[in-house]
């Protein structure tokens, strides 16, 4: 899987735990939706 991609995206949220947002399956959202999904949910260091 590519850095940036949406696959790449919906597994690093996989890894977090996170596998539906608001209901909806991860794969049905738009990959800039998902890139901005992870900056939220990743802890700050």
């Amino acid at each position: 899987m590519h850095y940036g991609s949406k696959g790449w995206y919906v597994e690093e949220l996989k890894k977090l735990g996170v596998t539906k947002h608001e209901g909806r399956k991860l794969q049905s959202l738009k990959t800039y939706f998902l890139a901005n999904l992870l900056e939220q949910k990743k802890p700050s260091s």
